[in-house]
């Protein structure tokens, strides 16, 4: 008796799922409908999969229809796009460094020089450099808090390895499976036969910094102020001073902060809904709560006050 209430049979294909399944892994059916789903950014995304979008059309969609975004990635998991995101915030951190530099004129260097040109790409060169390099460091500690977090409330790692350890084995088992012949859509046992990809999958969810780095850059070429300085070198201590100390970056800061605290959370939670096929709200919940906390913490240990 036990065994039969484990499980629960997709009203549309026929096919047997998990009992604390909310969508049916053979055809993407909702099998349970949450409250939180009447909001329609968190509503799962249910069509007729065919193939994946291309990457363009995932990090638009990663804006402006985030669930449907990531029902397209769910599918083709290995197409996430998530390490291209990162290299074009990266770009984008360079394009910011070389905004704060362009503020900046050296003692007996031409704006137009060759000297200033190498000047700048040196400059932009190192930004994104290390915007990469701390984004990367970064986004992996909040993709490993939020895993914590979703383990807490769905037992998300456990899932993960429940629907994707075996690979193998998984692949050999719905290959020799009788499936529902009217579960067979196109790309309809796709969600089981490729490897879960969580890292690049949720990697997906700090597209929002492509956006905020694109402000950002737009707030520095505006609002910081022109300096006039008696030094030829452009890794001069007092520039970076002045940089840190601006208050053009404390906004900067409050623009990360929220970005951390409200849009990526909410992000993370679809990514972490899709890959596990679990509870939205139980997952938003702790996801939240860390992404709060760690914006706190990231506002507070920003390099403005440790300057």
């Amino acid at each position: 008796m036990s065994q039969v209430a484990s499980f629960q049979r997709c009203p549309r294909c026929g096919n047997e799922n998990t009992a604390d399944s909310f969508a049916c892994n053979f055809c993407g059916f909702r099998l349970k409908v949450e409250k939180i789903e009447t909001v329609r950014f968190f509503r799962r995304y249910e069509a007729e999969w065919v193939n994946p979008y291309p990457w363009y059309l995932k990090i638009l969609y990663l804006f402006i229809s985030a669930n449907k975004a990531f029902w397209d990635i769910n599918h083709k998991r290995s197409k996430a796009p998530g390490w291209l995101i990162l290299l074009f915030s990266s770009l984008l951190y360079g394009l910011m460094g070389l905004a704060f530099f362009s503020h900046f004129n050296f003692a007996g260097i031409d704006t137009y020089s060759l000297t200033r040109l190498l000047y700048n790409l040196i400059f932009f060169a190192t930004f994104f450099i290390f915007g990469f390099i701390t984004q990367l460091i970064f986004f992996a500690i909040l993709i490993w808090l939020f895993t914590k977090g979703a383990n807490v409330a769905v037992g998300f790692t456990q899932r993960l390895e429940t629907r994707f350890g075996g690979l193998k084995e998984t692949q050999e088992k719905y290959k020799e499976a009788e499936i529902s012949p009217f579960s067979i859509y196109k790309g309809g046992t796709m969600l089981q036969l490729e490897g879960a990809y969580k890292f690049r999958m949720m990697l997906c969810a700090f597209t929002p910094f492509l956006l905020i780095n694109a402000i950002k850059v737009l707030i520095v070429l505006v609002g910081f102020p022109n300096v006039s300085t008696s030094t030829a070198l452009p890794f001069d201590d007092t520039i970076f001073n002045q940089m840190f100390a601006s208050g053009t970056w404390a906004v900067l800061d409050v623009i990360d902060a929220l970005t951390i605290a409200i849009w990526v959370p909410i992000l993370i939670t679809l990514s972490i809904r899709e890959l596990s096929n679990s509870s939205t709200t139980r997952v938003l919940i702790p996801t939240i709560i860390i992404g709060v906390l760690v914006a706190i913490l990231y506002y507070f240990l920003r390099p403005t006050l440790l300057g």
